[in-house]
């Protein structure tokens, strides 16, 4: 054994024992408890940040341990491979997605595996691989046969730089997520999911979830939304061009506050809706403003912030209750794909509303009082909107109810004039999967002109996507691809091409975590490892023990991935509803950033070492320059770490200086995993120094604990108070890990080493249990330390087989007890009396204290003792 430590050849040594006796490679074994824990995958971007490390071994620590424990864990990796930024990349460097792709996956596995993770790397998936991508196809045919995977034409954002369809959440400002391009909206046919046939289940299953932060179910429920109003109509006479009616006469409408209908001074409907059509028609002035609402975005979201315009059409519809006739506006805050297109406007009571009646001079008309307040209609006030005091006025006979007895009572006239009824509406939408990009998985239609679009038969799968094209940024390179596009109609043999979309990348990560359990079959999507690892049989029920991911993840992902499983289990393919019995997301590592910003607004970050920042008289930071030109930078404060804000640091750099095990240390110890915390130099310094510690206490006493024994005869008191001291201790590094708290693990097995430093005896058995207890405590942590003392110290050849330390009962009974000597609330020393001393003797100890008696002058006025924690005595 060296003397000095030395990460370099230590962590070397060990991860090759793991990697020759493949230690980490998980079988299915009936005859032990099995535990499925799984990071979500990463996307293949090429390089690892610190974030990532933290991350990971969040993982790694609970995989660990629980293998100690005796479970057989599964702990996988894989690439969510498919996706735009391949193909931005192969836009700018004029290579393939593919090459990008791969290449960036084999740099980013050769950047985790120094770190010493504990990945079954036999089950790596690549979700490009086509071995992968043709189950997203045979499911998605299966899915097409019941009527959940669909066809239809919808108004849909689209960049016009990307060439893509973009997601409500991928449209900021009306803009592109990525592109920057202006949204344009086009009604386009593509492809869907029916995630709204399982929108109760959905909802109704997330009671289940009790594994889940509150706040992620609060998010999914939020998201599908669901909302029980009054679906109802106002009639109009407006007609087409042919002189029919527009929508037979009706103008459809939901709203969840139908008691305030007597309050309706006009209705908005969508740039898109059919009315609208009409009234540019009539009026060709209010093109332009329906062309401005085209490069709108269509997510709640978006409408929230934006600008409300609007113009009157000049149409008007008919009040089914009053008879009064209502101007119809178009308003840019109405989307065609929510409800009807169309909303009632009841500006006395709804704030939006309130504020575009004020805009553009409409009336406002009180309709609901609330006793005590006074109502103005100049200045909006949030008593307004209020439901649960309110009551109705000026309503004729709905005057004095309440809000669900008027609900109740308007749904029930309009029903009885067949003009509406209750009705519950979503939130949620269907799933668009079509995408107008190249790197992700065909759809499997061919487009015959005479048998229409046909699937591609389950014996031809996958359809295999080409890897050598290079986009251009011109749009699909699909749709120059002769060999992939000309194909036989599978039905009447005659000429037909394929379909070029590919389906959302979300497909592919809706269900890979069950793929991580079958990644060799060929013959199924899913099988008999799926039915171990997902426990489909076992009486806790189906899903994954535990999964790990960032908040960022909370709706769409998981969302998908609840739909995805129930869907398999509705085909048959397993038997659970549910993907995660228990979620965990962790918390991001954070640092300080700095940048410049030009003429333009355009910012330049610069790295945290390309910085001198100084300081006030309290250490306070107050300013920086850069080092390159002395000039000043503004401080950006602490963000997430991110290659845009350069404020990264690369696990290579840490782990070439101080070892991966400092490196998993300072990630765990920096705060609660949960909670974000803050990148620091010096806590990575004070890792590397308690392990040097740490080496250095297992180098002296080598020959000492190779030689020991178990314990037995009698014990003195410093044996026995270190064993209390390591076994209380244990007992609460053991309830950390039952609650993922794993900074106060670190915070444990630091004191474990303080109080073997601090041993003054000489039981050499005693020395040696101790030491054992700290290695298994800090091995999750820093294994490769861990494993190589263990080896050194003559404990055995493989931690990671050692049975986990249990708190021995003995050790954690005492003689004595520590208690903690206070005057007037501050510490001035502490005692170590008789378990079951008397008041009076623990009184004489505390008073006797040096510490003690500099600040009491003659009796103590009241002394408070806290049975086993502390002696308070008040002067």
């Amino acid at each position: 054994m060296h003397e000095h430590y030395t990460p370099a050849q230590i962590e070397a040594d060990a991860q090759a024992q793991w990697e020759n006796n493949k230690v980490f490679q998980a079988v299915e074994d009936a005859s032990k408890p099995k535990y499925y824990a799984c990071s979500m995958l990463p996307y293949p971007s090429g390089k690892l940040h610190m974030g990532h490390v933290r991350n990971y071994t969040i993982n790694d620590m609970l995989a660990r341990q629980l293998r100690m424990r005796g479970f057989n864990v599964l702990m996988p990796m894989g690439w969510d491979a498919f996706g735009l930024p391949a193909e931005n990349a192969a836009i700018a460097y004029k290579k393939s997605p593919a090459e990008w792709t791969y290449a960036n996956i084999a740099d980013m596995k050769s950047q985790m595996q120094p770190l010493g993770l504990a990945f079954d790397w036999s089950r790596e998936i690549a979700t490009c691989d086509p071995d992968y991508y043709k189950w997203n196809q045979w499911f998605f045919l299966k899915m097409l046969e019941k009527g959940v995977a669909y066809k239809k034409t919808q108004v849909v954002n689209w960049d016009p730089v990307d060439q893509t369809v973009l997601a409500n959440e991928q449209v900021v400002d009306g803009r592109g997520w990525r592109s920057g391009a202006v949204v344009e909206k086009r009604e386009i046919p593509g492809y869907y999911f029916g995630i709204t046939q399982y929108a109760d289940e959905l909802l109704d299953d997330i009671d289940q979830l009790t594994g889940w932060p509150d706040m992620v179910r609060a998010m999914q429920r939020n998201w599908i939304g669901k909302s029980e109003g009054v679906r109802f109509a106002f009639n109009h006479d407006v007609r087409d061009a042919d002189g029919q009616l527009i929508n037979d006469g009706k103008l459809w409408v939901f709203t969840t506050r139908a008691d305030t209908i007597m309050g309706v001074t006009f209705c908005a409907v969508a740039a898109e809706h059919p009315l609208a059509t009409r009234a540019a028609e009539l009026n060709p002035e209010l093109l332009a403003f329906i062309k401005e609402c085209e490069k709108g975005g269509v997510s709640e979201a978006e409408l929230a912030a934006q600008d409300k315009k609007g113009v009157s059409t000049g149409l008007f519809v008919t009040h089914p209750l009053t008879g009064a006739q209502l101007e119809v506006w178009i308003g840019n805050y109405v989307l065609m794909g929510y409800g009807d297109g169309a909303v009632m406007a009841v500006p006395g009571h709804d704030e939006r509303d309130f504020a575009f009646a004020h805009k553009y001079g409409l009336p406002i008309r009180q309709v609901v009082a609330v006793d005590g307040e006074s109502y103005s209609a100049d200045t909006w006030a949030e008593w307004y909107g209020d439901k649960a005091r309110g009551v109705m006025i000026n309503s004729g006979k709905y005057d004095g109810l309440g809000y669900k007895a008027a609900v109740d009572a308007v749904a029930a006239d309009l029903a009885a004039k067949d003009a509406g009824e209750k009705k519950t509406t979503w939130r949620l939408r269907d799933w668009g999967i079509s995408r107008q990009r190249y790197w992700g998985t065909p759809i499997p239609i061919i487009h015959c002109p005479c048998c229409g679009d046909v699937p591609v038969p389950y014996e031809d799968l996958p359809v295999v996507l080409p890897t050598d094209c290079i986009p251009d940024g011109s749009g699909n390179p699909l749709k120059h691809r002769e060999d992939f596009l000309n194909v036989a109609c599978p039905k009447c043999g005659e000429a037909a091409q394929r379909e070029t979309d590919t389906m959302d990348t979300f497909v592919d990560s809706s269900w890979y975590f069950m793929r991580y359990c079958d990644p060799k079959n060929g013959e199924a999507m899913v099988g008999d490892g799926t039915r171990y690892w997902m426990g489909a049989g076992s009486a806790a029920g189906g899903g994954m023990d535990q999964y790990i991911g960032g908040i960022e993840h909370a709706v769409l992902h998981l969302l998908y991935a609840r739909f995805w499983t129930k869907a398999m289990r509705d085909e048959g393919l397993i038997t659970f509803g549910e993907p995660f019995k228990n979620l965990f997301t962790q918390g991001m590592l954070l640092r300080d950033c700095y940048y410049r910003e030009d003429e333009h607004g355009k910012k330049r970050w610069f790295y945290p070492a390309e910085v001198d920042v100084q300081h006030d008289d309290k250490g306070r930071p107050v300013s920086a320059i850069a080092r390159e030109d002395g000039q000043p930078v503004v401080m950006g404060g602490i963000e997430k770490m991110s290659k845009s804000k350069n404020n990264v640091v690369e696990p290579k750099d840490i782990i070439e200086q101080y070892g991966a095990d400092t490196a998993r240390l300072f990630t765990m110890f920096a705060g609660p995993p949960d909670q974000s915390a803050a990148w620091s130099d010096s806590g990575v310094e004070g890792a590397y120094r308690y392990l040097r510690r740490l080496w250095a206490f297992g180098y002296k006493h080598l020959e000492t604990i190779r030689a020991a024994g178990d314990i037995n005869g009698e014990l003195t008191k410093e044996d026995k108070a270190l064993r209390f001291e390591i076994h209380s201790t244990l007992k609460q590094i053991d309830a950390d890990f039952e609650r993922l708290q794993y900074n106060t693990v670190v915070s444990g097995v630091m004191k474990l080493l303080n109080a073997l430093e601090a041993y003054k005896g000489d039981n050499t058995a005693v020395l040696r249990e101790s030491f054992g207890i700290l290695l298994r405590a800090i091995y999750p942590a820093a294994p490769h330390i861990a494993h190589q003392l263990w080896r050194e110290l003559g404990y055995g050849d493989e931690i990671a087989d050692a049975g986990w330390p249990e708190p021995a009962a003995d050790a954690l009974t005492q003689d004595e007890i520590k208690l903690m000597v206070q005057v007037n609330g501050k510490l001035r020393g502490e005692i170590l009396v008789a378990k079951d001393a008397a008041r009076d003797a623990i009184e004489a100890a505390a008073l006797a204290l040096d510490g003690v008696q500099k600040f009491v002058d003659g009796a103590p006025k009241k002394v408070i003792i806290v049975p086993g924690r502390l002696v308070n005595i008040v002067a």
